[in-house]
């Protein structure tokens, strides 16, 4: 043996989902109808819990409940951003999302249409105090 301990490549990030439960989103006061609880474990059952960040608020609230769609390294490689997702309210647009993501996310597969509904672009105050700057 050389004593030389082998080097393996590190894996690719991801895309990771941010699910906005702050003062607005998740709450139930602003959206009764909507099962927040389940909502939440939905995303965490379909692409593990390890992609699934739960964040104060984003301070969007009129678009309650937020979700945030980041890109995994290749899908930022080929130009894709955070796309940011407001209304969520059904078990299908959960499902659309994660089917979204398990493609390739953004930047590496297109978002099913009816996502198109959903998607808004917050001020750049906004994007740069959660994070999502160049969004």
């Amino acid at each position: 043996m050389s004593g030389k301990k082998k080097q393996t490549a590190a894996a690719p990030a991801a895309s990771q989902v941010t699910v906005c439960r702050g003062c607005c989103c998740g709450r139930t006061e602003k959206n009764p109808n909507i099962d927040h609880a389940a909502q939440l474990e939905r995303l965490k059952e379909r692409l593990g819990p390890a992609r699934v960040r739960v964040s104060d608020c984003l301070d969007v609230c009129e678009q309650a409940n937020v979700i945030v769609v980041s890109p995994s390294s290749a899908g930022r490689a080929a130009g894709g951003r955070p796309v940011w997702l407001g209304l969520v309210g059904d078990t299908e647009a959960i499902d659309d999302i994660a089917d979204w993501i398990d493609a390739g996310g953004p930047g590496t597969a297109d978002a099913p249409a009816v996502l198109d509904l959903d998607e808004f672009k917050p001020s750049r105050r906004v994007r740069d105090e959660a994070g999502f700057g160049d969004s």
